[in-house]
């Protein structure tokens, strides 16, 4: 056993018995390659069974684990303890109603997630004897990067801008959207460029790009937003442009 220890302080929130979310802190032991995730459940185990937190793979691919790290949105798996000799402050993500210590409320991203509807829609059917919808390599490079999101939230917890209005379709969504509208087998763009465009659009982003310096994927959903704010003043501009009884 290791005789280093570090003092995590934890946001607590149990809405039977609490008014307002307090700090509790404890005192772990801990050693170099372990990480936040098992300073909570070290927690867990030994000293407070009733800590609820969630988490999944350990190995930064579920995206369960996301909260906030010393006010900055991380995944506790991907984060160490000893990169904050002393004292850590834990708490849920930012900008969404926390359900239970460091358990947020999932509701609003997912009704975000299922508007834009994130799977692909085939341009047209065919049948099963035709084979698959076939992908080159290179019409793939198109969406690759924005397929890595792992709906781990970091992104709309960095964002001021969904704080400030949650109607805001927000960066994580957004990316995924442009995946499937990159997908060339996917012939669902017209309906996802409505939700673009919208009032809560890409165009309520402010453009901090925080949301993508917290990304543990790289995914980039900032530059996701700003290639469809591209996108959609152009789809706008091109209505204008065309012949009248022209199709698109």
């Amino acid at each position: 056993m290791t005789d280093k220890t570090i003092q995590i302080e934890v946001l607590r929130y149990r809405p039977e018995q609490d008014q307002e979310p307090w700090l509790q802190g404890f005192e772990v032991p801990y050693s170099d390659d372990m990480s936040v995730l098992q300073g909570l459940q070290y927690i867990r185990d030994y000293l407070d069974g009733t800590l609820a937190f969630r988490w999944s793979c350990r190995q930064a691919i579920c995206g369960s684990c996301g909260m906030m790290v010393d006010g900055v949105p991380k995944l506790a798996c991907k984060t160490f303890l000893r990169d904050y000799p002393g004292k850590v402050r834990i708490e849920p993500l930012n900008h969404f109603p926390i359900e239970r210590d460091l358990v947020v409320v999932l509701d609003d991203f997912i009704e975000k997630l299922e508007s834009i509807t994130p799977y692909i829609v085939p341009k047209e059917d065919k049948p099963l004897s035709e084979g698959e919808y076939q992908q080159t390599p290179a019409q793939m490079d198109w969406y690759a990067q924005f397929s890595g999101c792992i709906n781990c939230l970091l992104c709309y917890a960095a964002c001021p801008q969904y704080g400030l209005n949650p109607d805001f379709l927000g960066p994580g969504a957004i990316a995924l959207l442009h995946r499937y509208n990159q997908d060339s087998r996917d012939g669902a763009s017209e309906q996802r460029m409505a939700l673009l465009a919208a009032q809560e659009g890409v165009f309520n982003c402010t453009a901090v790009g925080y949301c993508s310096e917290v990304c543990p994927k790289a995914v980039d959903p900032a530059n996701a937003v700003n290639l469809n704010k591209t996108a959609v003043a152009k789809d706008y501009f091109l209505r204008f442009a065309r012949p009248k009884g022209a199709c698109k």
